[in-house]
């Protein structure tokens, strides 16, 4: 049986969005505005990752599975966290790891991918 893959805001690098039968792969997001802190930067990426599940039909409350990346995990782990947990529905916690790497910008703290079903 074949399923349709669906691209969305694709470039020659990636696709954004990604769909495949009832499941939603979102790309790693980023924040728009690397000047603020962890809290303001986390918050900037799950609005966004908000907005790309709902142009799918999905949402924050059908997440499956989350990664996300810090620049440095010692520093920023409690305040992204204390976004993260006011954001995520307490019955909707997906499986989810956080790990610090080397991201594409030294302005950047977080990076956030995702998948949920639709």
């Amino acid at each position: 049986m074949t399923t349709d893959i669906q691209r969305f805001q694709s470039t020659r690098r990636l696709s954004r969005v990604v769909v495949h039968g009832n499941t939603v792969y979102v790309a790693g997001v980023t924040a728009s505005n690397t000047e603020g802190d962890i809290g303001a930067q986390t918050a900037d990426v799950l609005a966004k990752i908000d907005q790309y599940l709902a142009s799918v039909g999905s949402s924050r409350s059908r997440l499956l599975q989350v990664q996300i990346w810090l620049k440095d995990i010692e520093r920023d782990f409690a305040g992204m966290n204390a976004v993260w947990e006011s954001w995520i529905p307490e019955d909707a916690v997906p499986t989810r790891a956080t790990c610090e790497a080397k991201l594409a910008s030294p302005k950047l703290l977080v990076e956030i991918i995702v998948t949920a079903a639709v």
